[in-house]
């Protein structure tokens, strides 16, 4: 049928697998399992590749959801689940929601101290751990009911827990589409981490809806490689594949000869990653075509002007058989789609990708709305745009000023229920007639495409009283291989001032750093003349109060999240 929408099939479920509007996770995994049993559902290669099709899947969910309801869980009971991406950590999260309870995902890379912090503040009973924390997490959580490692170490190997022999499986819990389902932490880069509560209806809602600005397929293979716990991986890679009968790739590592021999084994058809990530890919790239020499270089360049314009006009992709050579030694050959979400890109990286032959796609979103509030059509994509909005969401502009840039705020089934035990701050997020205020700067066009200018938070007003957005001025440094890190701030040179300057705190690529002659000292001193000398050429294309001032080159990195944004409050 032309033009059906992405969900139109689960018509076809309604009344037989779920009522009401949207299925529940669990339910909307069943329909997965009768649709595509035999399809590959987990699968990881290290050291040897193991998957689980999606009947195979289903049987350890039940398995372990039964002997979850054994434990006596009462309904929305909070079970938290720490450990690196693997399908362990899959089959888990879904037997919790099975079961009736509730899922923390609890970052596996924050420290021990800020681990113990949540699992205080989430309330929960019953911990899923990998089992290198399992011992010193079980001294701490007592007092519950569980602790159980993911994999194997025994008795508590999750695919080994089953009910005692003779014992009958507990009922299940009547799970509603408006239950809260996931509890997700998140501090973002700034300010106190807060539970930001999802229900299975924000979940699924913003699963199915994104399908409309963009077409995934069962025979689609999706590499998890960011931590899934984290609400961008949860949606965009993990819930996704599941509602569509995709295989979920585990990587282990964020080292680049891994990711790529990863998606060369797996073949890979989905690629989501953040900026810094792509960055790295698309500098690896270029660097190999400079090495060819200058006129290879010219010719590769004017070819990728050529297939993007081509692209863009004529709505064909050229460049996937032009460059198809280069991608595959990028191990990026097999790549249908690339999404960039976690932070913004730089126009000129999604440019040159798109160039290449690769459907490069932008997304936008917070935790708060589950995450995706819009993405690129790759059939019809905006290059300075993070895409356009998804059905069911509502958007406008508060306080815009003469620009149209004002704060984003939004409405739309996949807007959260409210922070965990925090009323105050859950008010505080939202307007009186319920917008949820998202704290992001932009502006939108006729099209219903957003433009993001910045957080609110990070606004740089200047003594002439105009805006800077230090993350417009941060994209632009994107593609300079020698930098690693830079932040683009505010400072006041005095300190009774209210207007401020700008600078830009830089951290050097280290290999890069490691090339330069002389004593570490003597590489600085090259590497501080190298920087002011590349900020001295984006001033060039800058308004002039938009201008950095000032330079740091920085000894040490700036801490960042384990989505590989810079922490700004630590600063």
């Amino acid at each position: 049928m032309v033009n059906q929408l992405p969900w139109t099939f689960l018509d076809e479920y309604r009344g037989k697998v779920f009522t009401g509007t949207w299925p529940t996770i669990p339910q909307m995994f069943r329909i997965t399992v009768l649709r595509y049993p035999d399809r590959p559902c987990f699968t990881e290669y290290a050291p040897d590749r193991i998957s689980l099709s999606y009947s195979q899947a289903y049987e350890k969910i039940q398995t372990l959801a039964a002997y979850l309801r054994g434990l006596g869980l009462k309904k929305e009971e909070k079970i938290a689940l720490t450990g690196k991406n693997s399908p362990e950590w899959a089959v888990a999260y879904l037997a919790i929601l099975e079961a009736g309870a509730v899922v923390v995902p609890i970052d596996y890379q924050i420290s021990m101290a800020e681990t113990k912090n949540l699992l205080k503040a989430s309330d929960a009973t019953i911990l899923f751990v990998d089992e290198e924390k399992a011992a010193e997490l079980t001294t701490f959580c007592a007092g519950f009911k569980k602790v159980i490692s993911l994999h194997e170490s025994g008795k508590d190997y999750i695919y080994d827990l089953r009910l005692s022999e003779g014992s009958l499986p507990p009922e299940a819990q009547s799970i509603l589409e408006s239950d809260l389902a996931a509890i997700l932490f998140t501090s973002g880069t700034t300010g106190t981490p807060k539970g930001v509560m999802l229900s299975h209806s924000n979940l699924v809602s913003d699963c199915y809806l994104a399908q409309a600005n963009l077409h995934i397929y069962h025979t689609d293979v999706f590499y998890a490689l960011l931590p899934i716990h984290h609400s961008y991986t949860m949606l965009a890679v993990f819930i996704e594949a599941i509602s569509i009968g995709a295989e979920i790739v585990f990587g282990k590592k964020m080292v680049v000869k891994q990711i790529l021999k990863d998606l060369k084994e797996a073949q890979v058809t989905m690629f989501l990653g953040v900026p810094l990530l792509f960055n790295k890919l698309l500098n690896g790239i270029l660097k190999g075509v400079r090495e060819k020499g200058v006129l290879v270089y010219g010719l590769i360049s004017f070819l990728m002007g050529v297939s993007g314009l081509i692209k863009k006009l004529f709505k064909v992709n050229p460049g996937k058989k032009i460059f198809h050579s280069i991608l595959d030694k990028a191990s990026l050959s097999s790549i249908r789609i690339c999404i960039s979400g976690g932070g913004p890109l730089a126009p000129s990286v999604f440019k040159k990708y798109n160039e290449l032959g690769i459907d490069f796609i932008q997304g936008y979103g917070l935790t708060e709305t589950s995450p995706i509030l819009t993405l690129n059509p790759k059939e019809h994509y905006k290059v300075d745009s993070v895409g356009k909005i998804i059905p069911q969401v509502e958007m406008k502009i508060l306080d815009p000023n003469e620009d149209g840039i004002g704060e984003i705020a939004v409405k739309g089934p996949m807007v959260m229920k409210g922070y965990y035990t925090m009323p105050e701050e859950t008010a505080e997020v939202f307007t009186e007639d319920g917008w949820f205020k998202t704290g992001d700067l932009g502006y939108l066009d006729e099209e219903n495409y957003v433009y993001l200018t910045g957080r609110a938070k990070n606004l740089i007003v200047t003594e002439g009283g105009k805006n800077v957005y230090p993350e417009e001025i941060e994209n632009r440094f994107q593609l300079y291989m020698e930098i690693d890190q830079i932040l683009v701030k505010g400072y006041h040179e005095k300190d009774d001032e209210s207007a401020e300057l700008i600078e830009a705190l830089v951290y050097p690529e280290q290999e890069w750093l490691k090339k330069l002659a002389g004593t570490e000292a003597e590489a600085y001193k090259v590497a501080e003349a190298r920087m002011e000398a590349i900020v001295e050429e984006v001033n060039q294309k800058l308004l002039p109060y938009q201008k950095i001032l000032r330079v740091r080159v920085l000894h040490k990195p700036l801490e960042m999240t384990t989505t590989k944004k810079v922490k700004r409050f630590s600063l």
